[in-house]
């Protein structure tokens, strides 16, 4: 299967790097002529623009920072989709705008399926990253060895929008555990407890969190760099508080984060790394949260694995096989 890929950035790059080790067939494009050099110089072919990747390939993966740079994509990509074509998107973008892009595709022919990753750019970078797949069972089945190379564990989710549902969904946990990671840092800070038996105390304990084992590394190290900022951060709670307003969900956490990282992004810029949200605390309290040993970079330890399919507890097929 001939791959195109368009957007070559944090995650996306990473992913794109995964298919071209596995030996697919990979054209990519970006904005960024560096980033589509440095593919070349690595066996990736390359296309001038998006049309030129669907008229390609086979199908054509989108990984970009908004919902209107991908519907900017795949609008271009239209006029080339047919029966034979499938476009994947795994980006964090809107339930209502994956929903309409996708029928755009389905009305020319083609096939869609939204996989959205969870894991860090350090897991990306290894194919040992998590995807959420959502689609119809015959195309899930058709992408899962592609599927399978971009990331380890692959949970098919039902239907195109409820990937990105539950996508935006971890992604609101994910703030919630980063921010009681700070909070819980700094008090220890303040309390006069050594930070790297701080790290280790949460880290055996039951406060521990996924977050808590990546991102207070990072934090601790004083970097505060996994590649992610304050502005993606605000989008993807904002859309979880958004998908709980439609439901008439009376969320009181949710909207607090929301509160915090405008303060943050108020006071450090939009582009601020994210784990540098620990700053307001930092700030008010005069207080330095770091601690010797720990890494600039989060790196994926892991060896890289063969992919596969997740089966959700309590089931013993997918809810969506036949």
């Amino acid at each position: 299967m001939k791959m195109g890929f368009v957007g070559l950035g944090n995650v996306g790059g990473k992913l794109a790097g995964s298919l071209l080790r596995n030996g697919f067939d990979l054209t990519v494009h970006d904005l960024n002529p560096d980033l589509m050099a440095s593919f070349a110089d690595r066996g990736a072919k390359t296309a001038d623009c998006p049309a030129t990747l669907m008229k390609t390939c086979d199908a054509v993966i989108t990984c970009l920072p908004s919902p209107e740079a991908c519907a900017a994509v795949v609008e271009a990509m239209l006029p080339h989709v047919d029966e034979t074509k499938i476009w994947m998107e795994m980006s964090t973008t809107e339930v209502s705008e994956v929903k309409r892009l996708a029928a755009l595709v389905a009305q020319m022919g083609g096939s869609a399926i939204e996989c959205p990753v969870s894991g860090g750019c350090h897991r990306a970078d290894t194919g040992n990253i998590s995807i959420f797949a959502g689609c119809d069972r015959a195309t899930f089945e058709r992408m899962l060895p592609t599927l399978t190379t971009l990331g380890r564990r692959v949970l098919h989710t039902g239907d195109i929008g409820t990937a990105s549902t539950l996508k935006v969904m971890t992604n609101y946990l994910a703030t919630a555990n980063l921010l009681t990671c700070c909070e819980a840092l700094v008090t220890m800070k303040a309390a006069g407890i050594d930070m790297n038996t701080t790290y280790e105390a949460m880290k055996i304990s039951s406060g521990t969190s996924f977050v808590h084992e990546t991102e207070s590394q990072v934090i601790l190290n004083g970097s505060r760099d996994i590649s992610f900022t304050m502005d993606l951060v605000k989008k993807d709670i904002g859309l979880f508080q958004g998908l709980a307003e439609e439901a008439g969900v009376p969320l009181e956490i949710s909207p607090l984060l929301v509160r915090i990282f405008d303060d943050g992004i108020a006071k450090y810029g939009d582009r601020e790394l994210s784990p540098n949200i620990i700053r307001r605390l930092e700030d008010a309290t005069g207080l330095q949260v770091t601690a010797p040993g720990f890494p600039v970079i989060l790196t994926d330890d892991e060896p890289e694995e063969a992919g596969y399919e997740v089966i959700p507890t309590g089931l013993t097929t997918p809810l969506w096989a036949d």
